[in-house]
């Protein structure tokens, strides 16, 4: 009986490599600085030694070893040798480079060219979705009410402060109560506050509290709205917000200086208004001079 194909995922959740998702299925990965590392970071990034780490499989284990100066850290624990789970976040030196550990089976060698990375799937083997036939000028709204939810095997990450979960299928429910399945706990957040779904060949997120708590990009959605790479998406106006790609948690400033941008490309102030500024000072300083 041959040995399942495990991929090694590495999210990178701090350090140069942020926002990166690197997938490896060899049996030893190498972490440093030094060319020969899968995992490699760049030379400036003094604190991470040239072969700081590697992570080699057991049967269907993955173990951590420690070769560095400035040692390596897994859930802010100092270790030199540790088996690793999905979930733990793996600190390489204090202060440095921070990356989440997953692991997912597949069956067949020849599948892994063919994953999809979490939050830029490829299109899933689904039937197809008939699109509902409504005159034009209905509403959005009406259209994304008609939009139907099926379960589907596509992959999403979701990263909420130090915690990530990885799901292969979707529809996955969001919210406060512990039966979701991503609990959040954040007093903003409803029992049952979002659904995350897959139509159409795209993503999609639904407004389960009925009161247009999310927005994508600063604008409150509506029952339920598409979702594309980048997208910030905050499930209220109090936060948490997320850039969806996979869905990672941002800081508040920051999703606040992007939604500021978004809207700043729609808005555009007319010529004219700038003209009459300047002629209303000009007329001051010519009544001054004259008096």
């Amino acid at each position: 009986m041959k040995a399942p194909v495990i991929i090694v995922q590495l999210v990178h959740i701090h350090g140069p490599l942020k926002g990166e998702i690197q997938e490896f299925s060899e049996s030893t990965i190498l972490i440093g600085r030094h060319p020969s590392c899968h995992v490699l970071f760049p030379k400036d990034v003094a604190i991470v030694s040239r072969r700081h780490a590697q992570i080699f499989r057991e049967g269907n284990r993955f173990k951590l070893i420690d070769q560095s100066t400035n040692g390596t850290f897994v859930n802010g624990k100092k270790v030199k040798e540790a088996y690793l789970k999905d979930g733990d976040v793996l600190i390489f030196a204090e202060g440095g480079p921070k990356v989440s550990f997953l692991t997912k089976v597949v069956e067949r060698q020849d599948e892994i060219k063919d994953t999809p990375l979490p939050g830029l799937p490829q299109k899933p083997e689904i039937a197809e979705v008939e699109k509902p036939s409504i005159a034009q000028a209905q509403s959005e709204s009406k259209l994304a009410e008609e939009i139907s939810i099926q379960e589907v095997q596509v992959p999403l990450i979701i990263q909420f402060g130090p915690t990530i979960r990885s799901f292969k299928k979707l529809p996955v429910t969001i919210g406060k109560n512990p039966d979701c399945d991503l609990s959040i706990n954040h007093p903003a957040v409803l029992d049952r506050h979002a659904r995350i779904f897959f139509s159409q060949n795209q993503y999609w997120i639904k407004d389960l509290t009925g009161q247009m708590l999310i927005s994508i990009n600063g604008q409150p959605v509506n029952f339920q709205g598409p979702l594309t790479p980048e997208d910030l998406v905050a499930l209220t106006p109090q936060g948490p917000t997320f850039r969806f790609g996979r869905l990672a948690e941002i800081e508040k400033s920051d999703s606040e200086e992007r939604v500021n941008a978004l809207q700043k490309k729609e808005e555009t102030c007319p010529p004219d208004k700038h003209q009459e500024g300047y002629i209303k000072r000009a007329k001051s300083i010519i009544n001054k001079f004259l008096s």
